[in-house]
């Protein structure tokens, strides 16, 4: 399988899958020797480790009962012997578990024959040990010390010799253990190094090669955008791979076709180019017939405009008596306005006497309010008292307070209502006043209406001679509106044709094709005929457009023509 043809991300997948399954291999061969490590360790602290141990502690209870044994030898008090009678029997069972304890963990054939002589000789230094005692408990001074330096002092280094020699051999034994240990770690440690550097070098191989499989084709490709873009179109492009960049090349090569193609076609556009110049020119005649039309249409508006000259200038006068008459008017209404505002006043101070009504009912229900309450406790309180109620009068006395008060601000409130019965009757009377002024109004209004009449006269008069300059101004719209688009139709026609040659001049001619000339040299010829153009190359085929006028700044032309 070749892989420049997969995809580059399947080629990405597989690359990253190769790393990740060496490094999961990676992972689990250091887990695996940090098993292998783990179980060394514990094997050592499970076998070894625990009967150097133990062994230590038997050392220790039969160096302590050798020199508790001397020290009584030694001592010329007879009851030194009972004093440590209970020492040493702890002693001699503490030696014995622990020696009772190592014998079925002892593996080896120097371990047991070890053991062998050990419990040899412990006999002797036991035996030793008791008649060191008994000749003391006796009294037997000499003899003790006689059994102290020939039997019991030989017999006990030979015992303490030998189990100091069993615990040799059980840390020479973790030694071992701990030196397999560092060796399976050297080991682990090298394998480690070894699949590192080999994920590292695969690594690099791999994205070596992936990145010249990537970088080579875009390179080729980024070349071949670039002769494009200088307008060379005869690149020969023969992509060689099926993954991304190769879909690349390959829309390149068809873009390159595609571009070959569209040359061709701009150029053999040139000659339409030439026709639409020509038929530029036949519209221009009919422009110039169009116009002499409009000359006409203009003389014939002129006399109509004379007879909307008169009549305008009666409307005018008309308009100025109106005038006078809507001056007077507005003074009537200036007048009428003043009287409103003093209703408006008026309804101001009503509104004011309304707000303190208002406020008044709100102190009445305030009280009202109190009134209830007192009350009720004038109610709790006589409840309370029984017969002897003194309570009661005190709470009846602020209750007729309140209702004193009550009174008195229904007072007010009747004051109040009477002042703003007055005041309506005052806005009333304002109300005729304003009433008569219209009637004012109405009748310089009916006077207006007069003199609207007589402008309605005038205004028939001028809509006669409005519509013959109607009938004139439609046919000059007509025949202007004709030669506008005609002139639109030039401009724009004469404009898109001058962008365009003139683009496709300067764009096509930087593309060479194989077997072609440039575009700047080919040119373009048409018949003469009315109007037409001479043969000429492409470039001088394209007229100037003429600027385009907008519509209203043709109608102001019409009016400085006019006067």
């Amino acid at each position: 399988m070749n892989i420049s043809n997969l995809k580059i991300g399947h080629r990405l997948a597989i690359g990253f899958s190769v790393i990740l399954a060496f490094s999961l291999l990676t992972a689990g061969v250091a887990v695996w020797r940090l098993k292998v490590i783990s179980d060394a360790t514990d094997n050592m602290m499970a076998s070894p480790h625990a009967k150097e141990q133990m062994v230590s502690d038997w050392y220790r209870y039969i160096h302590s009962g050798v020199r508790r044994t001397i020290a009584i030898a030694k001592s010329a008090d007879p009851s030194l012997s009972a004093f440590f009678a209970e020492d040493a029997a702890t002693t001699s069972k503490g030696a014995s578990d622990m020696q009772k304890a190592i014998e079925p963990m002892l593996v080896t054939e120097k371990e047991k024959s070890l053991y062998k002589a050990i419990g040899e000789k412990r006999k002797v230094y036991t035996v030793a040990r008791d008649a060191i005692a008994k000749a003391k408990a006796e009294g037997r001074m000499e003899e003790a010390e006689r059994l102290l330096q020939q039997d019991f002092v030989p017999a006990a280094n030979a015992y303490q010799e030998l189990v100091h020699q069993l615990m040799d051999e059980q840390r020479n034994s973790i030694n071992g253990i701990a030196q397999d240990i560092h060796t399976i770690y050297l080991e682990s440690r090298n394998a480690m190094i070894g699949l590192g550097l080999l994920v590292l070098a695969i690594g690099i191989v791999y994205a070596w090669r992936l990145t010249v499989g990537i970088t080579r084709p875009l390179n080729e490709a980024v070349g071949i955008a670039q002769r494009v873009a200088a307008g060379e179109l005869s690149t020969r492009i023969e992509p060689t791979s099926n993954d991304e960049t190769g879909h690349l090349l390959r829309a390149l090569q068809q873009m390159d076709a595609g571009l070959v193609q569209i040359v061709n076609d701009v150029r053999a556009s040139t000659a339409a180019i030439a026709t639409a110049s020509s038929e530029i020119a036949s519209g221009n005649h009919d422009l110039s017939a169009r116009t002499e039309q409009q000359a006409s249409s203009l003389e014939e508006t002129a006399s109509s405009m004379e007879q909307l000259t008169s009549t305008v200038k009666q409307n005018a006068e008309n308009a100025q008596q109106a005038n006078h008459l809507a001056v007077s008017a507005s003074g009537l209404a200036q007048k009428g306005g003043e009287v409103v505002g003093q209703v408006v006043d008026t309804m101001a101070d009503i509104n004011a006497s309304a707000k303190k009504i208002v406020d008044i009912i709100g102190v009445i229900d305030g009280i009202a309010f109190q009134t209830n309450i007192l009350a009720l406790n004038a109610a709790v309180e006589a409840a309370r008292a029984g017969e002897q109620g003194r309570g009661f009068a005190v709470v009846a006395a602020e209750v007729r307070n309140l209702a004193q008060r009550s009174a008195g601000a229904a007072k007010e409130i009747k004051t109040l209502i009477s002042d703003s019965v007055d005041k309506v009757d005052t806005g009333s009377a304002l109300v005729n006043q304003a009433g008569a002024t219209m009637d004012e109004i109405v009748n310089s209004v009916r006077q207006v209406a007069g003199l609207m009449g007589e402008i309605a006269s005038a205004s028939n008069e001028q809509s006669i001679g409005i519509g013959h300059v109607h009938a004139a101004i439609s046919q000059m719209e007509q025949v202007t509106q004709q030669n506008a688009a005609l002139v639109e139709q030039a401009a724009a026609a004469s404009a898109s044709m001058h962008e365009q040659a003139d683009h496709l001049i300067h764009a096509v001619s930087v593309f060479k094709l194989e077997g072609s000339q440039s575009l700047r040299t080919v040119s373009a010829t048409q018949p003469a005929g009315n109007g037409a153009l001479p043969s000429a190359t492409v470039t001088s085929l394209l007229p100037v457009a003429p600027p385009r006028v907008a519509p209203a700044e043709r109608q102001q032309r019409y009016r400085i023509a006019r006067s």
